[in-house]
Order: C-alpha cells, then structure tokens, then sequence
C-alpha cells in the first residue's frame, strides 16, 4: 500500500462530517447535561469554552497535523517522530480495541429500546426491566457468560452494519454513512428538543440547567470538570482523529477544520443539554418534585429515567424513537471511527489491503465483544471496564503523547509550520504554550483527582479483585500490549510508514 494509493476523503465536508460523528457520541447527550447542571449550570459554559479554546481545538490541531504529515495510523506516524514512540500509537490502538468491544453493546441497547418505545415495554418500572428483564443482569458481579438472547441480536447487527461500512472504505463507506447518518441525528434530536421545550414544566428544567451559580468559578473541580468533559467528548486521545486525518487531501485546511468539528461538538452537546433538562422539568413537575431529585447521568438517564419520562408523556412513543434512535446513530458514527482506528493501523503496519484487515482485525474485536458483553455479568463488566479505560487508559495515553510531543521530542514547532502551509488560520506561539504547558497541566491534574476518588473508595462499591481484574489489569493490559506490539519487527510495515513519510517531505 503506497502512499500515492492511500485512500482519501472525497471532500473536507466528507471529513468534517465524519470528524464531528467521531466525536458527537453517547457521552454528548446523557454526559454533558448532567455535567453542566452539577458544575454551576450555566456558569459552566464559561469553563467549557476555555477548556476547548485551550485543550480541546488545540489537540485536535495536533492530532489532525501528526496524521496529516506522515499520512499514517497513530503506530506509523509516532514512529515517524521516534522509534520508542511508536508504542504510544500502538497502545492508543489497543484502547480503541477494549473501547469498541463494550461500545458496540450499548448500540444494541438502543436498538432495542427504540422498537420497546412503541409499546414502552418496560411498563411501571423502568429499572426493573432494564436489569432483571432486559439485560437479566446477575445481582453482583460473575464469570458466567450465560447470553442474553435479546441483546446479541441487536449487537450481531450492530457488528455487521459497522463492518461492512468499514469494508467498503473510506469514501464510499465512512464518508457516505456519515452524509446520512450526521443530518438524520440533527433531525431527529432537533424534533425531539422542539417536542422537549413545548412540554408543562420544561421552563423549569431549562431554568435549573441554565441558572448560572458564579461561585463554582473559583472551585477547581469545575474546571477539572470542563477539561474532562472536552477531552472525553471530542475523541482525542486515542488515535481517531490522527487516523481520519491521514486520510486527507495535501491541501487541508487542519486548524479550520478543528475549529469547525470543536464548535459543532459543542454545539450538539448543548442542544443536549436543552432537549434533555427541558424534558426532566417536564417529569419533575408531572410528579411534583424539584428538578435536581430526577437529575442523573450515563446509563441511568437513557436507559431508565427516559422511558419513565416517555410513559407518562402525551405521545412519548414517538418522542422514545426519536431518543434512542438517535442515540443508536450518535453510536455507531462513533463506533466506526474507533474500529477504523483498529483496520488502518494494521493495513498500514503489515499492508494488508482493507477487506482482509476488516475481517481479521474487525472480526476479533466483534468476536470480543459479542463472547464478553452480551451475557448475565455483561453489565458490571462493561461498567467497570468503561471506567478504567477512560481515567487510566485514554486520559494517560493522550497526557503521555503530549509530553512526548512538545517536551521530549519537541516537535511542536515543526507541526505548526506543518499546519500552517495549508491552514487558513495561522498557528503560533499561544498553539504551543497551550500544549505545551496548559494541557499537560490539565491532563495531570484530571489524572491526579481521579485517582485520588479511585484510592478513597472503590468504585460504585465493587469488591477488590473485580475492579484488579476487569478495572486495573485492562488498563495495564492496553499500556504493555502495545508496548509489545511495538517491538514487533514490522518488515512491511516499516517500509509502508517510510514510503508515506517521503511522500509527504516532497
């Protein structure tokens, strides 16, 4: 696979669009809200855009120039900077491998919630049947890998659809499925805002979202929370956006492109924001409780909250569709970037043409994850692992990476004039002391506070040996299997990573 063969994005609006599915995922609609309104509500934006003004757009700048230069997957294009950091490429791809391997089941959830919200099959008590109905969760956690039948299905579904967007490639696959899917998901969440705010009692939802409390400006925990809540919602960290860049035309537009997909995550988070508390003052007011005794997060919003929200709503069968449909889409454009993260990085390292890389690497992941997720122990699994891999996988991997860059290899400067041929807006001094010193700052000081809660008590009440196992030892297990997979001696690979990176210096 010469570099003069590498695929390509057939327009920067095929790109833009599938940056902004990358990023705009589950953690948009039923993290961000949440986040906000426990942060100081509206004083939270203030926060917010400083961390994506100072960490967020500027690390996406640099991950779309490392791709773009050295035309390469994360392995390829940081053993283009130094041979030893090539193990920062590799350890990236084996977080996308554990991220996608739960990711995909939560798609499958959706689906299937969205076919339950015509009948709202969950009846009077939504969490019952999530737990004990649904997914027929085991009360703690177990090795039993009993399936659920109803939930791998969905997820067999979810594989093969992802699959086969991957196998078709990146213009006729990846491009084309986010030009439906990205316009779909802003339809159908902008009806469900506009039904949201029409409801008795969404003034008071909005009004407790929205009500700035000044005084969390000065608590650092805030800020903590708006740098956590850029990093974890623009998929940095962890080869995506280095990948989808690699595939860019010569001339591209890097720092307007990250200024553009930075703004659009945003944007669709604070739509969330508005569709969802708009729609918790309507429950709080139809049970005549105040806003913040219904305020949750994660799973327990989507999964349990909402279709106690949709049952007691006129019409709440189409709002449900509308809800899970588009988290079912938010999903999967988001699954697709970290499984390409996977695909690419081995065609590129072994030279493997893409159908074969997505049967092989994308059949394993699948695999993985449909003989892990789907089964009674599925759920407490897939929490924990979720947990560890964010803290201590994607949020370390991304603070070692920028170290590394700006400090040890101190290759900042030459990224920027990079950038700066093609870019419209210019980089400069303020693009390096920003990764340079402030995210760095910032990813430590999240890393140091997490682990600090971690220490105080185990997480959600999980015994030791279960948070070792499935919480640490998958962290860990990511960290060294790349640094393993990077002392493999890639004889097609090398010559692959050296003939892109003369392409690019000509």
């Amino acid at each position: 696979m010469h570099a003069e063969h590498r695929e390509q994005w057939g327009s920067r609006a095929g790109f833009l669009m599938a940056a902004i599915g990358s990023a705009v995922g589950l953690g948009n609609i039923w993290r961000f809200p949440y986040v906000a309104y426990q942060n100081g509500g509206g004083a939270f934006l203030i926060p917010y855009l400083v961390a994506l003004l100072t960490a967020g757009i500027p690390l996406l700048i640099m991950e779309y120039t490392l791709g773009h230069k050295y035309r390469a997957t994360p392995p390829t294009a940081f053993l283009r900077l130094s041979r030893p950091a090539q193990a920062i490429g590799w350890w990236q791809v084996m977080i996308c491998f554990v991220i996608a391997a739960y990711y995909a089941v939560i798609i499958a959830w959706s689906i299937m919630y969205t076919g339950f919200s015509f009948d709202k099959a969950w009846g009077d008590d939504p969490e019952t049947f999530l737990f004990s109905d649904f997914l027929q969760a085991s009360e703690t956690p177990t090795v039993d890998l009993s399936f659920v039948g109803n939930i791998l299905i969905p997820l067999l579904a979810v594989w093969i659809i992802t699959l086969g967007v991957l196998a078709i490639g990146v213009r006729g696959g990846i491009e084309r499925a986010n030009k439906i899917f990205i316009p779909l998901l802003v339809v159908l969440f902008g009806v469900l805002v506009i039904r949201a705010i029409t409801l008795p009692g969404a003034t008071d939802g909005l009004n407790a979202f929205f009500e700035p409390d000044w005084s969390a400006i000065t608590d650092g925990s805030v800020w903590v929370a708006a740098y956590g809540q850029i990093f974890f919602s623009l998929s940095i960290g962890f080869g995506i956006m280095i990948t989808y860049s690699s595939y860019l035309r010569r001339r591209s537009d890097l720092s307007g492109s990250a200024m553009v997909a930075g703004f659009a995550n945003s944007s669709f988070e604070l739509l969330a924001g508005i569709g969802v508390f708009a729609t918790i003052g309507f429950m709080a007011a139809n049970a005549g409780v105040p806003v913040n005794e219904l305020a949750t997060s994660g799973i327990g919003l989507a999964f349990v909250a909402f279709p106690e929200i949709i049952s007691n709503m006129p019409g709440g069968e189409i709002f449900g569709v509308l809800f899970f449909a588009s988290l079912t889409i938010a999903g999967l454009t988001s699954l697709i970037s970290i499984v390409q993260v996977l695909i690419g990085s081995v065609a590129d390292r072994t030279g493997l043409r893409r159908v074969p890389a997505v049967l092989i690497v994308g059949g394993l992941t699948a695999l993985v994850s449909i003989l892990l997720f789907p089964t009674t122990g599925g759920v407490h699994l897939l929490d924990v692992v979720d947990h560890f891999i964010n803290q201590y996988g994607i949020v370390v991997a991304a603070l070692v990476a920028v170290i590394v860059v700006s400090w040890v290899l101190r290759q900042l400067k030459p990224l920027e004039q990079h950038a700066n041929v093609t870019s419209a807006i210019k980089l400069g001094p303020l693009w390096r002391i920003t990764l340079g010193v402030i995210t760095p700052i910032m990813l430590g000081w999240m890393m140091w506070d997490s682990l600090q809660m971690e220490l105080a008590e185990n997480y959600e009440g999980y015994s030791d040996s279960f948070l070792l196992g499935a919480g640490w030892g998958v962290a860990l297990g990511a960290l060294v299997l790349g640094v393993l997979l990077s002392l493999v001696p890639w004889k097609r690979g090398r010559q692959v990573g050296d003939e892109a990176a003369e392409e690019v210096q000509r």
